[in-house]
């Protein structure tokens, strides 16, 4: 089973989330071979969160990852999203023919209202998809929203990869691929 997990982070942590981050990329080493994608969230040079999709054998292991993370259990962030997640690309951020670096990347995040939307992505741009896929209750069976990662010019461009009138609201924020550094 695959989980989106978005940990947004409490004003004012940027020191502690730097002083945990070993600690931090050691649990996140523990989930290498689970990773579809992982990456901090950003407004400008300053870290606002961090996204990790990873395929995990049932809700509560994705609780555990979610929940047990240092930075999480230290107070570093002031809440998590925690979704189940299907992988409509097939592929990890790895395989992302565009590479790591060059062009501006986001985390596209739609909340559902009710029918589901945007269950496949757009395929004139998938060029520019780096993760895709809806947001679905613990069992599957409800869809929930929508998240992508995305290359794209500008926020307002990322914004168009997801239908807006289908969604309650629309996120975008600056993303970028995570790891050791």
């Amino acid at each position: 089973m695959q989980f989106f997990c978005y940990h947004r982070d409490r004003p004012g942590s940027a020191a502690l989330r730097e002083k945990l981050a070993e600690e931090h990329w050691s649990y996140m080493d523990r989930y290498a071979a689970e990773l579809i994608a992982r990456g901090p969230t950003l407004d400008g040079d300053t870290a606002t969160g961090s996204v990790h999709i990873v395929d995990l054998p049932d809700p509560a292991a994705a609780r555990a990852f979610a929940f047990d993370e240092p930075n999480h259990q230290a107070g570093v962030y002031r809440d998590v999203l925690l979704r189940r997640w299907r992988n409509m690309l097939g592929r990890t951020m790895w395989d992302f023919p565009g590479g790591r670096e060059g062009s501006n990347r986001y985390l596209v995040l739609g909340l559902g209202t009710g029918q589901a939307a945007d269950l496949v992505p757009p395929t004139d741009r998938r060029d520019d998809l780096i993760a895709y896929g809806p947001l679905l209750s613990d069992d599957g069976a409800i869809w929930l929203g929508t998240a992508a990662l995305v290359r794209a010019p500008d926020p307002g461009t990322a914004r168009t990869f997801l239908t807006s009138a289908l969604y309650a609201g629309i996120e975008v924020h600056e993303w970028e691929f995570g790891g050791r550094r």
